[in-house]
């Protein structure tokens, strides 16, 4: 057999880049929830102001919001805001002030617009408003399980600790388009937060879900220093971060929805999340180009010196990736679409790199019918793009 011209070596070592990423997820992964699921926290309870800013109902909106109304916790309350008291979602807020007189449930609305960033606005509302030390926001589509406010407040018993963010399981309408989105939080974007955590911390959190203090966010200017950047979850994190807290992943997942969708909105929400992290970490965004399993093992098969070679990487590629995806998305997190779904796994990692090379395309994203023009991590609205 002749000698492999270089180029040809180089990109077979390229092949291989996913491979080992599958590898060092599946242990981060195992690592993670082995360690914290024999963990033994304290029972560290103090009163807790639960934020939830919330826009428009979907199909599971007052069972969502129900999960917070019976959680096993001495004392907390719970905090809604809306932008318009029109909003679908007050009616059903005010039937559960009816179902739950003893809770302590509020609505709020009118909130200053200190920046681009409603949702953020709207937590800084609410955090005024919030009678307690301890805060925990979470996205309108959020369902918890009744432990959720012990398990992702306990690790506040250590001073040091800034941030609690949570994995979120899939709840899938039965629609193709929001069943690839589930899959493809639970198999790629999970077991990517897990090896960042790999020192033990992270430097980011998780949007569905995140709890801190008044404390911490205020030496970080608080929720109004985040007003006009889209990627608000990511920034919490990262500022406390660098304030010198440390930044947790918690056990205890959080499920969130995934409501029928088109092509066009899939491809949108997708294309915006790409855009999003490549403005906010371009380095890291770059980097993801080591683990596009698919792609890469495809042109290992084109520049393979044999068949049996090119063949052995793309078995390879798919062993280890659905490895990964169930031992971090089925094993780890419990998702259940994941679960039922394993098989779109290669047919999600296809969509997303095409998705991966859109996010180089344009500094512009659409949210919420507006488009924005991102910089600096900030948004600049462009104009409404509802028809």
């Amino acid at each position: 057999m002749n000698e492999l011209p270089i180029w040809r070596i180089a990109l077979l070592a390229l092949a291989v880049t996913p491979l080992v990423y599958y590898l060092v997820a599946i242990f981060a992964a195992l690592r993670f929830f082995l360690t914290e699921r024999a963990r033994k926290f304290p029972d560290f309870t103090p009163p807790v102001s639960i934020l939830k800013p919330v826009r428009g109902v979907d199909f599971a909106s007052y069972e969502n919001f129900k999960s917070f109304c019976t959680l096993n916790y001495p004392e907390y309350e719970i905090l809604f805001c809306v932008n318009e008291m029109s909003d679908p979602a007050v009616a059903v807020i005010e039937r559960l002030q009816k179902e739950f007189p003893g809770r302590r449930i509020e609505i709020c609305s009118g909130a200053e617009q200190i920046g681009t960033n409603r949702k953020v606005n709207n937590l800084a509302l609410l955090t005024k408003k919030a009678r307690y030390e301890n805060l925990v926001q979470s996205d309108g589509d959020v369902r918890v399980g009744p432990m959720y406010l012990r398990e992702v407040v306990a690790p506040f018993a250590d001073s040091s600790v800034g941030v609690v963010s949570c994995f979120y399981r899939g709840i899938a309408e039965e629609n193709f388009w929001a069943e690839l989105e589930a899959v493809g939080a639970a198999s790629d974007f999970f077991p990517g937060a897990l090896v960042a955590n790999l020192p033990g911390h992270v430097t980011f959190a998780l949007g569905a879900s995140v709890a801190t203090t008044k404390s911490w966010l205020a030496r970080i200017g608080g929720y109004e220093a985040l007003a006009d950047f889209l990627a608000d979850d990511y920034e919490i994190g990262n500022r406390i971060h660098k304030a010198g807290a440390k930044v947790l992943l918690s056990r205890e997942a959080v499920w969130t929805m995934y409501p029928a969708q088109t092509w066009r909105g899939f491809w949108e929400h997708q294309v915006r999340w790409a855009r999003t992290v490549r403005l906010v970490r371009p380095a890291s965004f770059l980097g993801l180009i080591f683990t596009h399993g698919l792609p890469l093992a495809i042109l290992g098969l084109a520049v393979a010196p044999t068949l049996a070679t090119g063949t052995g990487l793309l078995a390879a590629y798919l062993v280890l990736r659905l490895t990964m995806a169930w031992v971090a998305g089925v094993w780890g997190v419990l998702d259940e679409v994941l679960a039922r779904k394993l098989w779109l796994v290669p047919a999600r990692d296809a969509i997303h790199f095409v998705v991966w090379l859109a996010g180089f395309t344009s500094n512009r994203v659409k949210w919420g019918g507006t488009e924005f023009e991102i910089c600096d991590g900030k948004m600049k609205e462009i104009g409404s793009t509802e028809t």
